[in-house]
């Protein structure tokens, strides 16, 4: 049995190809294991040994016992595999938050393509994959390098990339812009729809750019060749805003429809817009209103003028008491309390039959809080 005073050293033949160790043997009179070595032998490598100098003895891993042997091989594939970890780990180290572009060598049963890039191997997972892109064995393809894993199956370190991360759309805009790679425009924020919609927001902090200007680029270019790499992914470019009413108009992108927008302590903001704007404010799915409110933060509620005024009526109706309707006295006040009616909203709601059914209550009078009620 060897021990720490043996100093193991397992290394590969380059030529041969063939696996040596080298460990330190006691010299001994007699020789009894593999730590050790007889004095005779000793003295045919060094002249001058003697009992209890330690020489070293090289061997090939064939040469071993087959059960130390064994042992020796699995810790020679688990130094290689700690190498080839590390390897990857400094790959990673030296490529994270950047695109990288590769070849794809293998789709897995996952669906997750095996990409070869420049550097190493890496794997962009189904869930990082943008619904609907197809791609092939062969194909090149480009990602964003977000982590590293370790691998259930091989117990090996691979790097993750990603096509769906907000931060993938950010280097490319850095890589197609230069006034945003050189800091005179920043990018506030990003929030995206993978596949569908992005928003991007920009500040120049030049005032002699225009950030739209400088992101669309001449004829379209620089924002077409970004949304080409995104399979034509509607692109918004939304500029920044410290008034929080413009900024609720700018990330919805209908300033000319909007009448009017209202911000309310519990962060809705009430956008009142004309009503051939609604559709556009909302956008397909709702994903224009929902995009709009991830980038400002606030619960974005869309309306026409007439809706609301409808709104902020039903609100008023359902704080005020009956009392403050015409022609409600005390005594029709406790009736009505009395069979559940509390707010001019209850009598609103109510119909002229459901009134009549109130006992006390006739059909003039139930008419007249009808009429009341809704011209509150």
């Amino acid at each position: 049995r060897l021990g720490p005073e043996n100093e193991l050293e397992v290394y590969v033949d380059d030529e041969s190809k063939m696996i040596q160790a080298t460990f330190m043997c006691e010299v001994v009179e007699l020789e009894e294991g593999i730590g050790q070595m007889s004095l005779t032998e000793a003295r045919s490598i060094n002249p001058d040994a003697e009992l209890g100098d330690m020489i070293e003895r090289s061997m090939s891993l064939q040469d071993f016992e087959p059960k130390l042997a064994k042992t020796t091989q699995n810790a020679i594939l688990e130094k290689i595999q700690k190498l080839e970890d590390d390897k990857i780990q400094s790959d990673y180290n030296k490529l994270k938050n950047t695109i990288v572009s590769g070849q794809i060598k293998v789709i897995g049963d996952d669906m997750a393509y095996h990409i070869d890039t420049n550097h190493t191997s890496a794997k962009l997972p189904l869930e990082e994959q943008i619904e609907d892109e197809v791609y092939r064995v062969g194909d090149h393809i480009r990602a964003y390098v977000i982590s590293t894993s370790r691998s259930r199956r091989s117990k090996t370190t691979v790097i993750n990339l990603s096509r769906t991360n907000p931060a993938f759309v950010e280097k490319l805009f850095e890589s197609e812009i230069p006034e945003i790679a050189d800091g005179q425009i920043v990018i506030r924020k990003i929030v995206r729809e993978p596949g569908v919609r992005t928003k991007v927001e920009l500040e120049s902090l030049d005032p002699r750019l225009d950030p739209v200007r400088v992101c669309v680029g001449p004829k379209g270019t620089r924002i077409d060749n970004i949304r080409a790499e995104l399979r034509r992914e509607q692109i918004d470019i939304v500029v920044h805003s410290e008034d929080p009413e413009q900024m609720v108009i700018n990330a919805l992108g209908i300033e000319d429809g909007v009448r009017q927008v209202i911000i309310e302590r519990n962060r809705v903001a009430n956008v009142i817009v004309n009503d051939e704007s609604k559709v556009m404010a909302i956008g397909k799915q709702g994903k224009n209103v929902k995009l709009a409110a991830k980038l400002t933060g606030l619960k974005i509620e869309i309306y026409t003028t007439t809706e609301y005024d409808n709104k902020m009526a039903k609100q008023r109706r359902t704080v005020s008491h009956i009392t403050e309707l015409d022609g409600v006295n005390v005594k029709i006040a406790e009736t009505l309390r009395a069979a559940g009616y509390t707010s001019v909203q209850d009598i609103y709601a109510a119909s002229v039959e459901e009134l009549c059914n109130i006992e006390g209550v006739g059909e003039k009078t139930a008419e007249r809080l009808k009429e009341a009620a809704e011209y509150f």
